[in-house]
């Protein structure tokens, strides 16, 4: 069995499709912080199979631990986590004990049951402001916010704990920028609140429900000055939790991965495709830079190729198609 921590979320609802349709048994365990509970029963639609899921937090140790008690769990992906950038500056202290804490417990009660493989949901983050892109997995590690810091920390955590103890088996999925929704339509990226992500706002604008795009700098030294950045379709990022999977299963190690498309848009080229997809205008207003951003990011994703079997699949286009298709479905 596998326990997906954050399952209900925006990329773990999607990996629990596949795992479920690539036949594995797993236990979902979520707070619903940054997430809903009608999203269990869609992933049962989509998958016409049934999962365990625990309604808590992996702060709470006495629930991570009758979890284990209950299941023999062969392995951990861990998605959950806060995971805004800007609301990680203004709220440090809360990103810090969250994320780095949740994850300390997690491992001791791995550790504690004899479940040492575990495939951690990193971030692009990690490489701070590259020196230069398309961005390989050996790029010095330097962040600019609170938010990558705790990526960087638990990643550093995990090989430590690989050095103590070569029983271990981790993988350090560093994700690029995930959008996009399942095909069905009936699982996508819908955050609580306002959306902190540029396609769930762009979309909340298309539909009408909000009235305008900030976009953050036009002033970057970037083709068209706004921010570029190597969006993936959620579902080529969740089936590459899969190779991730079946890596952790076979061998020992820690080793960390790039799941991006190594290709870069911008941000006004995501609003062109988006407009493009739905018929809809996206306005849009240029405002300052915000605090711990960077002017581009993209992979080079050859070593998830060459060590996983893993590559994206789809466009920019199908990206904004499937996440326009959500939309309708569900606002």
């Amino acid at each position: 069995m596998i326990l997906v921590t954050g399952g209900a979320g925006f990329i773990g609802s999607h990996t629990c499709v596949e795992l479920l349709d690539a036949g594995y048994e797993i236990a979902i365990i979520d707070n619903f912080c940054n997430s809903r509970p009608e999203v269990l029963d869609k992933i049962r639609t989509i998958t016409k199979k049934d999962f365990k899921f625990y309604e808590a937090d992996l702060l709470c140790r006495e629930k991570v631990e009758q979890i284990f008690e209950e299941n023999k769990i062969d392995a951990v992906i861990h998605f959950a986590g806060l995971k805004a950038v800007g609301e990680s500056v203004s709220m440090p202290l809360e990103y810090y004990n969250n994320n780095i804490t949740s994850t300390l417990i997690l491992c001791q009660t791995m550790a504690k049951y004899g479940c040492k493989k575990i495939v951690f949901s990193s971030s692009a983050t990690v490489y701070g402001d590259p020196a230069s892109v398309p961005i390989k997995e050996d790029f010095p590690l330097h962040t600019t916010n609170p938010y990558g810091a705790t990526k960087h920390m638990i990643e550093r955590i995990l090989t430590d704990l690989y050095v103590s103890d070569n029983e271990w088996s981790i993988a350090l999925l560093r994700y690029f920028n995930p959008i996009g929704a399942h095909e069905s339509g009936l699982i996508g990226e819908n955050p609580n609140g306002i959306p902190n992500n540029l396609v769930p706002y762009i979309a909340r604008v298309a539909v009408g429900k909000l009235e305008c795009l900030s976009v953050f700098g036009d002033d970057y030294n970037t083709p068209d000055g706004t921010g570029v950045r190597d969006y993936i379709h959620v579902v080529d990022l969740s089936l590459g939790h899969i190779k991730a999977v079946e890596k952790v299963m076979a061998t020992t190690g820690a080793h960390a991965y790039n799941l991006g498309t190594g290709t870069g848009y911008s941000v006004l080229d995501v609003v062109k495709a988006y407009e493009k997809a739905s018929g809809k205008k996206v306005n849009y207003k240029i405002v300052d830079r915000r605090p711990g951003d960077i002017a581009m990011c993209y992979a080079d994703p050859e070593k998830s190729k060459r060590e996983l079997g893993w590559e994206a699949k789809f466009d920019l286009e199908r990206m904004c198609k499937d996440s326009w298709n959500f939309t309708i479905n569900n606002m």
